[in-house]
């Protein structure tokens, strides 16, 4: 079995926006992404360790490589800041039941950036990217239910609840959305 060609990841450019592959560079604004209480208290509810970060860029890396889409580091277009991370996965999460092989989107922003629409303009060109490039009928995300924000960015992205799932014994609803073959 041979292993896929090397992937040059694609920058995604918006209005404000830069989204890229992530680099070694990425790391401290990584870490401190995933440490921030305002991040973390509805995805999984813990601060990642050093470690777990550095295992989380390596992931991003290897799903490029493996799948052909993975995750973007999102940077302010204007100073090069980095913003968050935005992007499809597949993560072979212990989810009952099963994502199966549907990409799982999924978006983390520093708190200091919410509000101003960032999440929604990264995650157009995300799903715009997607739309184009993947031969996939769907996308899901899973939504831990009292997170709002993110229910509200799901619907505005076109995503709609299918059903609920646990993970870790906690019940988190999946969402999907069709593939836009409009803009092939």
């Amino acid at each position: 079995m041979s292993l896929p060609q090397a992937m040059t990841i694609p920058t995604l450019v918006t209005e404000r926006l830069v989204l890229r592959g992530h680099t070694r560079h990425d790391f401290a604004g990584s870490l401190a992404l995933w440490t921030d209480p305002g991040v973390i208290r509805f995805i999984g509810g813990r601060a990642s360790s050093e470690n777990e970060v550095w295992q989380r860029l390596l992931r991003y890396a290897g799903m490029w490589a493996m799948l052909g889409y993975g995750y973007w580091a999102i940077t302010d277009r204007s100073d090069g800041r980095f913003l968050g991370e935005a992007g499809l996965a597949d993560l072979k999460r212990e989810l009952s039941p099963p994502l199966g092989e549907v990409p799982e989107s999924g978006w983390a922003l520093d708190p200091a950036v919410h509000g101003r629409g960032l999440a929604s303009e990264a995650m157009r060109a995300v799903l715009d990217w997607a739309d184009t490039r993947l031969d996939r009928p769907e996308t899901c995300c899973i939504i831990d239910p009292v997170n709002t924000a993110s229910i509200h960015l799901a619907g505005k992205l076109g995503y709609r609840p299918r059903h609920t799932g646990t993970l870790a014994g906690k019940e988190l609803t999946v969402f999907y959305r069709p593939r836009n073959t409009s803009k092939l």
